[in-house]
């Protein structure tokens, strides 16, 4: 376009047949004689202009528009409809003005290439992003160099710009559990362990209808199911409020561990260095303890089990257990287990500090495969090659008959392939019953006592019943006046857990049951939810799932 009429309006002529082709740029190049678009895949800030352009040739050339045949208000009104205002119009202009003088001149994004964000792999601004942190962030030399910026951005446009990558400013999402169902080492474990386990089990426990009534006969010499919860929740929802924890048994049958006089296995601790301190694995193996002491006390005829979440407290093994993780390949004379030293009693022994005192003791449970005893230690004889020192895990396989020939000791990040099974000499050790098959202290001391321990599977809260009781105890305690005292917490905590029907219990565990039965006719995480919402009011799902779920495409 000349220069004298660089600011003129166009005619309506120019402008139509400036739009018709604006929009075939905007939609694509066509794919030959069939017609249709392909997605020029423009980024966030050309997209916003070729936008902009495109309605203010729309409203300048349509006749219905209010705005026709009027350029400069044309511009304004495809200004306001990107959020924008007189600047953003004058912008708008001369885009197209050079667009209508030469279809090749189309806007450049000056920021760099927007179908990625300039954020991405910056590791400056962190998590915490804000507009403000942004526009520091882009002032930075390096970083205007990197990105060809020429000038500082307004906190309007770091709006924008956060907007248009997808941040959004609004509280966090809370969750209640990371969904990790179809994690590998999960799906195993539900899979080869608690499922078959549960299967042995079924038929000796009794079960209750929508109804609250037994589906069985007397349950003398079946199965009692305690689920165990030890939980940290801030019951406040104002304010940081005090930390209570409380750590149960409940069970369909009886609902929560309680004896006519008043007596209790749970657990209240307000948690903290300042204040209980931890609920610790000693403390949860005390409270099985005086748990069993119930059971038995109470229901001698039946036999209990113990249902415990598959938490790290829970899960503490003897001090020494066999682990494969830090073995090296060959022999050393440093690999030792670190442990709390423990005086005579039993009891940990402190530094002046205050801190445990540690101690290095060697690590024992190794097994032949036919149950012998098996040394991870050289011995200190004199015709010993390394007296004292660990034997390392080439000799320990090469004991058991198994040749590594010359497998490295670990896959990089033990990331091994699938399926897993001799890729590596740590990989091996990992497969073998005796390194496998490890009991808790948990287990052991319940077993000796004859209570079994399962553990649920982790990520699995759908499948503890007592969760669903605490979620009703605490629509309860909102219910109570507000109070920071925590002699209040504690007592209006315990009322609302006691105050949980038994009905309503069980109506918990006969959703937790759609879940495993669920899990047991092979669905994953997401088919089991449709599965337990679908049926809802079935303890058993139905032999025609499958097909119901292939109808309505959930497999």
């Amino acid at each position: 376009m000349p220069d004298g009429k660089i600011r003129e309006a166009p005619t309506i002529e120019q402008a139509t047949q400036a739009l018709q082709d604006l929009l075939k740029i905007i939609r694509g190049e066509s794919r030959g004689k069939g017609g249709g678009y392909k997605d020029p895949k423009y980024d966030i800030f050309t997209k916003n202009r070729l936008d902009g352009m495109r309605t203010l040739l729309s409203l300048y050339t349509d006749t219905r528009s209010s705005t026709y045949e009027k350029w400069a208000a044309s511009s304004l009104m495809a200004s306001i409809s990107l959020c924008h205002g007189t600047h953003c119009a004058r912008v708008l202009r001369c885009l197209a003005r050079q667009f209508i003088g030469d279809r090749t001149i189309l806007p450049v994004n000056s920021y760099g290439d927007w179908n990625q964000s300039m954020l991405v792999d910056e590791n400056e601004i962190g998590e915490n992003i804000s507009a403000q942190r942004l526009v520091t962030y882009l002032t930075q030399p390096d970083v205007m160099e990197k990105h060809g910026i020429t000038r500082e951005i307004s906190l309007r446009m770091a709006n924008h710009y956060l907007k248009a990558l997808g941040f959004r400013f609004a509280h966090p999402k809370k969750g209640q559990f990371a969904d990790g169902h179809e994690r590998d080492d999960v799906v195993y474990y539900r899979e080869r362990r608690y499922i078959p386990r549960w299967k042995q089990i079924w038929g000796q426990t009794r079960k209750w209808t929508a109804e609250n009534q037994a589906e069985e006969g007397p349950l003398c010499g079946r199965r009692i199911i305690w689920y165990h919860k030890d939980s940290t929740a801030k019951l406040y929802q104002k304010g940081d409020g005090h930390s209570l924890m409380i750590a149960d048994f409940v069970s369909a049958d009886f609902g929560w561990l309680r004896t006519p006089d008043g007596r209790s296995a749970h657990e209240v601790m307000f948690p903290g260095k300042q204040k209980d301190g931890y609920f610790t694995a000693e403390d949860i193996q005390k409270q099985a303890d005086n748990a069993i002491n119930l059971v038995q006390e109470m229901w001698p005829e039946y036999e209990h089990i113990f249902i415990y979440d598959n938490a790290t407290t829970h899960l503490k093994r003897p001090d020494g257990s066999l682990s494969a993780q830090k073995m090296p390949k060959g022999p050393s004379k440093n690999f030792f287990v670190e442990v709390t030293q423990r005086d005579e009693q039993g009891k940990p022994v402190y530094n002046s500090d205050g801190t445990y005192a540690k101690t290095k003791i060697q690590m024992t449970g190794a097994k032949f495969a036919d149950g012998r005893p098996q040394s991870l230690y050289y011995g200190n004889s004199e015709g010993e090659k390394f007296p004292g020192q660990f034997k390392g895990m080439e000799r320990i396989l090469d004991e058991w008959g198994i040749k590594i020939d010359k497998k490295k000791a670990e896959c990089k990040g033990f990331h091994c392939a699938a399926p897993a099974i001799d890729c590596c000499c740590r990989r091996i050790l990992y497969n073998q019953p005796d390194f496998e098959l490890i009991e808790s202290v948990l287990e052991t001391k319940c077993k000796e006592r004859g209570v079994e321990v399962i553990f649920l599977p982790k990520f699995h809260c759908e499948l503890n019943p007592i969760e669903q009781c605490w979620g009703y105890s605490k629509r309860l305690y909102r219910f109570y006046p507000e109070s920071r005292r925590e002699d209040d917490l504690k007592r209006n905590a315990l009322e609302c857990l006691d105050a949980v029907p038994l009905e309503s219990i069980r109506r918990f565990f006969n959703q937790a049951y759609k879940f495993l039965d669920a899990y047991s006719k092979g669905l994953n995480g997401r088919q089991a939810a449709w599965a337990a919402r679908k049926y809802k009011g079935h303890r058993v799902l139905p032999e025609s799932l499958m097909n119901d779920m292939e109808n309505e495409h959930i497999v």
